[in-house]
């Protein structure tokens, strides 16, 4: 999944070149439209696999049903790559996933067709989710689904160690020894991905971010960024933390599914890999430690773009309605595993899905994704950076990032 590690990045220039577009919404030209019923629609999705391709395929039967119109699915073998090419043709599918780290590009390029103002109760999204779908303003794309990290925790090896549910780590001071009780015998206490999108819940916890919530200023170069990353930095080099690659797996939920690790932070999309890969594997999923700042989370979406160029974009925005209905959304959430984004459903979920409480409850703090056009550059060397935290200085980490975020700042506004 693109959760799952750094996505695939696209730069913007690539982007604006590939798409010939105008900088505006509007485009160059405006585009014929096709109204009525009998229309044809084409979606591209981005799928975690058969379980998801099956879903919206039989949502987007139910609406055939309903509208009259017909809508040909098809799952990318390379998002960012197809949907360039298509805007790069003036062929773009009506209807498309949008990732959080190209969403800006796609903006600014004038691709998208921002439709937020032709849903009436938009406000039943949840506000982090809609920021990281609105430029210049404007509500463009309706978040699909949201995710949110939190601690899984291997119970059959907390037993072992000792531990007890009054263990469940709920500061960095607790989780420090816990962490430390857990380690040996093959087992790392703590074992993540060595990217911000995981690691950058400790800077949240410890009160900083990369940018102010306006996405106009960096505050990546500050004290409590630092006291975050030197957290981690301390554990990872205790050896009671890991990266997932220092014990030979591609992500924490392998690691985690394996033995190697006690514990793994990781979003809702763990419990069908569980399932899937693991499925004798006993675990309970706990909220993050707070920091010194209180709790931190990150919060993970995409969104149901509308192609600025499609000849059918009130039948494209009729589809999205349908698609990102409270009961459609739950629908994919028992079908492939994904939590609503609207807040009334995901109220619903959390009843249905008990053990997904922890995840649920992250999302009334949790933080959304930078979205600046160009900036995944900028998050790519962040990670790069990351890579090397056990040995390297938290300070100049973030000062190189302060020093890159400013400049792509600078063009993406």
């Amino acid at each position: 999944m693109a959760t799952r590690t750094a996505a695939a990045l696209v730069t913007c220039a690539a982007i604006l070149a590939a798409t010939g577009c105008s900088s505006s919404f509007g485009g160059d030209k405006e585009t014929k439209q096709d109204t009525g019923a009998g229309q044809h629609l084409k979606v591209l999705i981005a799928t975690s696999g058969d379980a998801e391709t099956k879903a919206v395929k039989e949502a987007v039967a139910a609406y055939e049903k309903r509208s009259g119109n017909t809508v040909t699915v098809e799952a990318a073998k390379d998002m960012n790559q197809q949907l360039a090419q298509s805007f790069a043709g003036h062929k773009p599918p009506d209807v498309f996933y949008v990732n959080s780290d190209q969403f800006a590009n796609y903006a600014k390029g004038g691709s998208l067709y921002p439709y937020g103002d032709k849903i009436k109760d938009a406000d039943d999204f949840a506000e982090p989710l809609r920021s990281s779908f609105t430029y210049d303003g404007k509500l463009v794309c309706l978040p699909k689904d949201t995710s949110t990290l939190a601690l899984a925790v291997n119970t059959d090896l907390w037993k072992k160690a000792g531990l007890t549910e009054k263990d469940y780590p709920t500061s960095w001071d607790e989780l420090r020894k816990v962490a430390a009780k857990l380690t040996g015998d093959g087992v790392t206490g703590l074992v993540t991905s060595d990217e911000y999108q995981r690691l950058g819940v400790f800077m949240k916890q410890a009160g900083g971010w990369i940018t102010d919530a306006g996405q106009t200023r960096m505050t990546a170069d500050s004290a409590p960024n630092a006291e975050g990353l030197g957290y981690v930095k301390s554990l990872l080099r205790s050896g009671s933390m890991k990266y997932a690659k220092q014990v030979d797996t591609s992500w924490g939920g392998e690691a985690f599914g394996k033995g190697k690790a006690a514990m793994t932070i990781e979003g809702n999309w763990l419990t069908g890999a569980m399932k899937l890969d693991y499925p004798d594997l006993k675990y309970k999923v706990v909220p993050l430690p707070a920091g010194p700042a209180g709790k931190g989370t990150l919060a993970f979406s995409n969104c149901w773009g509308v192609a600025q160029e499609s000849a059918h974009r009130s039948a494209a925005v009729d589809l999205v309605k349908y698609l990102g209905s409270g009961d459609q959304q739950l629908k994919f959430a028992d079908a492939f595993g994904v939590m609503p984004s609207r807040t009334s459903a995901l109220a619903t979920y959390a009843k249905r899905v008990p053990e997904a409480k922890a995840w649920v409850d992250a999302g009334a703090y949790a933080q959304g994704p930078v979205t600046v056009a160009g900036f995944e550059k900028v998050l790519g060397q962040f990670n790069t950076d990351l890579q090397s935290l056990r040995t390297a200085d938290p300070k100049k980490i973030l000062a190189d990032l302060q020093r890159n975020g400013e400049q792509a700042l600078a063009k993406g506004h």
